[in-house]
């Protein structure tokens, strides 16, 4: 359930953009959003990091598409969460000597602590690429391009 719950606002933003333009699907891609985080936490009582990231950058950057008519805010957002998610891992971990993924995931996987900086190191890389192939896509290919993209290169986002 939770794994569909994943594609779901995904598959109505590129559903949405073929079917008329980037600003309905944007609009879509918020609501869409809104109605997953309510079901996450509904099931979950909670809600995780990346997911309360996502809701709050899909809103304003969102937002920004619609009320500035300008698609660039909302094709550049990903590259903006990959960023930050990288850099919230990597200085918790370089600089404040926390691994945050061991503590967010530490009771359910024992693992050593040189296995948890390595995980969280290549977190960081993981993330520093994933916003990286977002930018050079956004920045140098149309925009129907990177809403292909956006759902085959990567879908979570």
């Amino acid at each position: 359930m939770k794994f569909l719950l994943d594609f779901f606002p995904i598959a109505l933003f590129v559903a949405a953009y073929k079917l008329r333009d980037i600003y309905f699907a944007t609009a879509v891609l918020m609501a869409a959003t809104v109605v997953q985080s309510t079901l996450l936490y509904a099931m979950d009582r909670k809600l995780q990091t990346l997911q309360k990231a996502t809701l709050v950058l899909v809103l304003v950057f969102g937002t920004l598409t619609l009320a500035l008519h300008d698609s660039r805010f909302i094709m550049w957002k990903p590259t903006v969460l990959y960023t930050a998610m990288a850099l919230v891992l990597g200085l918790a971990l370089w600089r404040w000597e926390k691994n945050y993924l061991k503590l967010m995931l530490g009771s359910q996987l024992p693992l050593p602590e040189r296995v948890w900086t390595q995980l969280t190191v290549a977190w960081v890389l993981y993330f520093l690429f994933m916003a990286a192939s977002n930018a050079f896509v956004a920045a140098l290919y149309s925009e129907e391009t990177w809403v292909n993209f956006k759902l085959w290169g990567y879908a979570s986002t």
